[in-house]
C-alpha cells in the first residue's frame, strides 16, 4: 500500500543533479551582442525583432531638444515683449505742457507734450496729447527748462510693447531732447511776431 522511500533513484526532490533542458542550455550558450557590435548582425534574424520598442535614448534626446527649443522661444518672446522697442527712432515736435517726477522704487519723469501739428491743424479734430516717460535725469532737466521757457522742442523717443517700472508709466520713453526754432516748425501764417526796434 505504501511505497518505500528509501530508494533514492525514485526520489526526485532530493536529487540535486537534475538534467537541464536543451532549450535553456541553448539560451545560456548563445552570446548576446549589442547592435553596435558587428557580430550582432551576423546572427540569424529574430522573427519578433520588429515588435521590440525603439531604444529610449533617441526619445530622451528629442525631449531635451524640444525642451531647449521651448526655453529659447520663451526667453526670446519675453525679451521682445519687455526689453526690445518696436519703434526705435521716432521724433515729435511740440511744447511741454507738464512734467513731474514719480515713483517709489524706480523714479521716473512723466510728462505731456502738446504736438505742434495738432495745435496748428484746423481741419481735423485734435487727436490728443503726447504722453511720455523719461528715465534719464539729464533729459528730464532739458524738458523742464523747455517747459519754463515755453519754447518748442524736438524729442527723440522709443516705444515698447509693455510698460515696465524702471521705464515709467507709459510705453513711450524719451531718450533725447533738442531745441528748435518756431519758424522751422510752424507754417508761415502762424509765425510769431517779432519786435522790430524803431
Amino acid at each position: 500500500m505504501f511505497r518505500n522511500h528509501d530508494n533514492e533513484e525514485n526520489d526526485f526532490f532530493e536529487n540535486s543533479e537534475i538534467p537541464e533542458s536543451s532549450s535553456s542550455a541553448k539560451r545560456e550558450e548563445e552570446p548576446h551582442y549589442s547592435p553596435d557590435d558587428p557580430r550582432y548582425w551576423e546572427g540569424p534574424e529574430d522573427e519578433f525583432e520588429h515588435l521590440r520598442p525603439a531604444p529610449r535614448s533617441h526619445w530622451r534626446l528629442w525631449v531635451w531638444i524640444g525642451a531647449a527649443g521651448l526655453a529659447i522661444g520663451i526667453i526670446w518672446g519675453v525679451w521682445l515683449r519687455l526689453f526690445s522697442p518696436y519703434v526705435q527712432d521716432a521724433w515729435q515736435y511740440g511744447y511741454v505742457e507738464k512734467i513731474e517726477k514719480r515713483g517709489e522704487v524706480f523714479h521716473t519723469y512723466e510728462g505731456v507734450i502738446l504736438p505742434y501739428r495738432n495745435l496748428m491743424d484746423t481741419t481735423r479734430v485734435y487727436s490728443g496729447d503726447f504722453e511720455f516717460s523719461a528715465s534719464d535725469p539729464k533729459v528730464a532737466a532739458r524738458l523742464i527748462e523747455a517747459q519754463f521757457d515755453n519754447r518748442p522742442i524736438r524729442v527723440h523717443y522709443r516705444m515698447y510693447h509693455t510698460r515696465m517700472p524702471w521705464r515709467g508709466d507709459t510705453k513711450t520713453l524719451v531718450v533725447g531732447v533738442d531745441s528748435v526754432l518756431e519758424k522751422n516748425i510752424l507754417p508761415p501764417d502762424r509765425q510769431p511776431e517779432t519786435l522790430v526796434a524803431p
